[in-house]
């Protein structure tokens, strides 16, 4: 258990537990003062991740997704740059784009999405010597560039949950550092529970944290 400072609010400790899951992932990718970083997927853990690598000192955080709505939110809580993509994208094409928009290669890639697609694209977007971050759980198996990753030298770093995390977290909220308070989109009271999880589960209003 670790005790919120008196200035935080219940709801900023409840977001500590994805927010954790964020800043295991940057850990896991080495993320430091000049990093440039690719976050695949706009969801509640990519912006979670997005907000970890910004404290961290990345200085470019280029985040991609599906949908352009999410895409948004992630431009106004601080991404350098936003990419649409679809699914059926070449992933190789779509490595060039990033490279196009960042003016560089991302020296990490950290896939919240887990699907083959984004796998695919964060070895191919990642720079040689780089690192790869796959935190998003997709099939049993995936089909994977390994000879592409094993001759520029790429590392491909699984990630599950966190570790030892929370006091990181924390003390990123407790110091300004990370504004969790901005990825709570809907407020529901207790008699309004099952409205509150159906909401959650089909991201109905554009949600992203229900309390």
């Amino acid at each position: 258990c670790y005790k919120l400072p008196d200035h935080m609010t219940m709801e900023e400790g409840a977001l500590l537990e994805p927010l954790s899951c964020g800043v295991h992932a940057c850990r896991r990718a080495g993320v430091r003062l000049g990093s440039k970083v690719l976050v695949l997927g706009a969801g509640p853990i990519g912006l979670v991740t997005l907000a970890a690598a910004q404290a961290m000192s990345a200085v470019q955080v280029m985040i991609t997704d599906l949908v352009q709505q999410r895409l948004d939110v992630a431009k106004k809580l601080g991404a350098t740059h936003t990419l649409l993509i679809d699914k059926d994208d070449c992933a190789e094409d779509l490595a060039k784009k990033v490279r196009e928009i960042m003016g560089v290669e991302p020296d990490k890639a950290i896939d919240c999405c887990g699907a083959e697609s984004t796998t695919r694209l964060s070895v191919f977007a990642t720079r040689s010597g780089g690192c790869v971050v796959i935190v998003g759980m997709g099939g049993a198996e995936s089909k994977v560039p390994l000879i592409n990753a094993l001759v520029r030298e790429v590392d491909i770093r699984g990630v599950f949950r966190y570790c030892n995390d929370y006091p990181a977290a924390l003390a990123l909220v407790a110091s300004g550092k990370v504004n969790v308070k901005r990825l709570i989109t809907h407020h529901f009271d207790i008699t309004e529970t099952a409205k509150a999880f159906e909401t959650a589960r089909h991201g109905h209003g554009g949600a992203i944290k229900v309390m």
